[in-house]
């Protein structure tokens, strides 16, 4: 009998597959409360941010737990490409990875050879979370190539002129493109609406759209505008602010109610 979990990995793949209209949410705290409310949401996937935030390998492997104790498909974004940071935390269970900072096919070929068992990659074996402490070892072994969840984000210029030499390579499930990060690689650093990055982004887009690959986006202020328009844009995946946004934007605004009354 399939297990849960992967059950739930191997619908959201195909999803990414068939270009479907998939929201994922994104925490920054390391409370896994917070994730698991989030999870509730319904939201088809739930990353962890360990690229600008301190959470640990230890803190994920509790956030990943708590995400998938609800039914909830989780997909760290990783610190860096080191497969020191990718190793652990799938062996924790992750059902996939975001891999930040993706610049050229050579990378990408590299990466999956760490992300996928042999004799297609060379994931060494082990026994953790992943694999049901030893009793799910041979299913989740025979299976993990064709429904781990390999995500990678699209954020230098560089990246975006090599973007249909990365999408070429088999294996990539979506691509997530980092409007901030192009930015300062265009000189125009934090200027999302620049001409020159939101072309950037369209190129990106539209290669996605080509190769039939899932394109993703995150939203900051999610409103059915903010959303519509990303769906409009080109983008089929849409992440739904953050723990951090929220509470950021809620501050703020309480902020300014109190300055008011003082």
């Amino acid at each position: 009998m399939i297990k849960k979990y992967l059950k739930n990995r191997i619908e959201l793949k195909s999803k990414f597959a068939n270009r479907e209209t998939i929201f994922g949410g994104w925490v920054s705290y390391r409370e896994p409360a917070i994730a698991e409310t989030f999870t509730k949401s319904g939201v088809d996937f739930l990353s962890i941010d360990m690229e600008h935030t301190t959470i640990s390998i230890d803190d994920a492997n509790r956030l990943i737990t708590s995400v998938q104790s609800e039914g909830g498909v989780c997909l760290p974004r990783q610190v860096s490409h080191n497969n020191d940071y990718m190793k652990p935390l799938l062996e924790a269970g992750a059902d996939g990875i975001i891999m930040p900072m993706v610049n050229s096919a050579e990378q990408v070929e590299n990466i999956l050879r760490d992300f996928k068992f042999p004799p297609t990659g060379k994931r060494s074996f082990g026994v953790n979370r992943a694999h049901g402490y030893g009793f799910d070892f041979e299913e989740y072994v025979s299976t993990w190539n064709n429904s781990g969840i390999f995500i990678i984000q699209i954020e230098s210029i560089q990246a975006v002129n090599n973007i249909e030499s990365i999408l070429e390579i088999d294996g990539i499930d979506a691509v997530m493109v980092g409007p901030y990060d192009i930015s300062g690689s265009l000189d125009v650093p934090g200027d999302t609406n620049h001409p020159k990055v939101i072309e950037a982004s369209r190129k990106v887009i539209k290669a996605c759209e080509k190769s039939k690959i899932s394109c993703i986006t995150q939203i900051a202020d999610v409103t059915t505008d903010s959303l519509e328009k990303a769906l409009d844009q080109g983008f089929n995946s849409v992440i739904l602010s953050s723990d951090l946004f929220i509470l950021w934007k809620w501050a703020e605004r309480v902020a300014k109610i109190m300055e008011k009354y003082r």
